[in-house]
């Protein structure tokens, strides 16, 4: 048998699964998980890459100490996210968060040197105040002195790779993110860095998922007794999610449902247009050059804070269940206002948004919850909306996919708000598409297409009208 290791970071968690493929269909067995999360450093929201790394060393080790050495392994996380490196390759600051404030007022600042319609149509990417070239600018405004010492751009996974191999690239799904990239050539935009007085020997050669990065470090090979093929996967995790779909067809749009939902479709082009911009829809990099065209929406980071601000004294599913008792609470609000980005205190947030919209204010832990996934079914119909006005069609389904597809109530609210039927799973889907992508490079499936039947025989899907 032939394993193959996926290692899938998340905002609050990471996890190491093992897969491999046996009479066609995929086998799945996560063997370790571990924490991840910011923490204040300096006065800015940091990752702890350190942390990080020492994670995914005692993951691997974990393969080894149950008799299930992986032929090749890949390392997703989220987007946006970077670290420079000096003339020495030791970072430059700290590894701050998307969530960090310091971007506040940065992007109204650069379209006043490239108008925002330029730069959407240079890019096609959405406009967030946490995208990485507004982060860039705001070092280059606050912190100059750490770009001039810079040498090297890596992203969060670009850099953990490059500890694991010495080979620094950066991935091409991720690297869409960053709002740098051109959006039809998809290389680094001179222009838009020479414009905004961004050094671009910085950058490093864009490469594209299944990309074979070559094996570990010697010193890493020593450590673990065992030596493997390091892949590139679509290294974005939403990227990777995409690939999971179990529609392969040009009637369906894809939720990827977690910390954030990214609602969208995949495309062979990039939709460019004022009327995508005016309705904020990306066009992220996918595998094979595909597009996904889609919109980045607030997600279960919501109810993840108010489980918070309650002491966690509620399960997720207990949660839904007192959801259930509340189905009649009548108020929505807008999840994705900047407001609920990181709030202070969640449930506070959202009783203020429905007094200042004279709506009811959810009081108890049930009303707050229905109101969050109803607000969240409400967010995801306008983005439907938005996408059959884009393309001037009608879409028949919605397939859900990623942790938050478990989610039965909401799964029945988004078939009930938005009138299309829902396709729920799989609930692995990041690290089932990262895994799909190590096993496309090393012959175990021919395409995507091969892999996607796989996917569908091999997980439960669950369906609602």
């Amino acid at each position: 048998m032939e394993y193959y290791l996926a290692i899938d970071i998340g905002a609050s968690s990471g996890r190491h699964i093992l897969g491999s493929v046996e009479d066609g269909k995929i086998k799945l067995e996560e063997i370790y998980r571990f924490e991840n999360g910011i923490s204040k450093i300096e006065n800015e929201y940091c990752w702890d890459i350190k942390k990080l790394f020492k994670e995914i060393k005692t993951g691997i080790k974990k393969c080894k100490d149950i008799g299930k050495v992986p032929k090749s392994m890949g390392i997703d996380t989220w987007a946006v996210d970077f670290v420079l490196l000096d003339e020495k390759d030791d970072i430059l600051g700290n590894a701050v968060s998307y969530r960090d404030d310091r971007t506040e007022g940065i992007m109204e600042e650069a379209f006043k040197v490239i108008p925002k319609d330029m730069m959407y149509l240079y890019t096609g990417i959405q406009f967030q105040r946490f995208n990485t070239v507004y982060q860039l600018l705001s070092i280059k405004k606050n912190k100059p002195e750490m770009l001039d010492k810079t040498k090297t751009f890596l992203m969060i996974p670009d850099y953990l790779n490059y500890l694991l191999t010495g080979k620094k690239v950066n991935e091409y799904t991720n690297a869409s993110s960053t709002q740098l990239v051109n959006s039809f050539d998809r290389t680094w935009d001179a222009k838009i860095l020479d414009d905004l007085g961004i050094n671009k020997d910085i950058f490093q050669k864009i490469k594209l998922p299944k990309t074979n990065l070559g094996g570990l470090r010697e010193e890493l090979v020593q450590e673990f007794g065992f030596n493997m093929d390091v892949i590139l996967p679509a290294t974005h995790d939403t990227g990777s999610a995409f690939i999971s779909s179990v529609c392969n067809d040009s009637d369906s749009i894809y939720l990827s449902s977690g910390t954030w939902s990214l609602i969208g479709i995949e495309n062979k082009f990039p939709i460019c247009v004022p009327q995508a911009m005016e309705f904020n829809f990306t066009n992220e990099g996918g595998i094979d050059y595909r597009y996904r065209v889609l919109k980045n929406i607030m997600g279960l980071w919501v109810i993840q804070e108010v489980r918070r601000n309650l002491d966690n004294k509620y399960s997720f599913a207990e949660l839904v269940d007192l959801a259930r008792e509340n189905l009649g609470f009548p108020s929505v609000v807008d999840v994705d206002d900047d407001r609920f980005l990181k709030p202070d205190n969640m449930i506070e947030e959202i009783q203020k948004f429905c007094r200042e919209t004279n709506q009811k204010v959810p009081e108890g832990a049930g009303e707050v919850a229905i109101c969050v996934y109803n607000s969240l079914a409400h967010c995801y119909k306008k983005a439907v909306f938005n996408l059959e006005e884009i393309f001037e069609k009608k879409f028949k389904r919605i397939n859900i996919f990623g942790g938050g597809c478990q989610n039965d109530l909401l799964n029945e609210l988004v078939a009930k708000i938005t009138g299309k039927e829902v396709l729920a799973g799989p609930v692995e889907a990041t690290a089932i598409g990262n895994l799909v992508a190590q096993f496309i490079s090393q012959g175990a499936f021919e395409d995507l297409g091969e892999a996607r039947y796989s996917i569908k025989k091999s997980f439960d899907i669950k369906i609602f009208k």
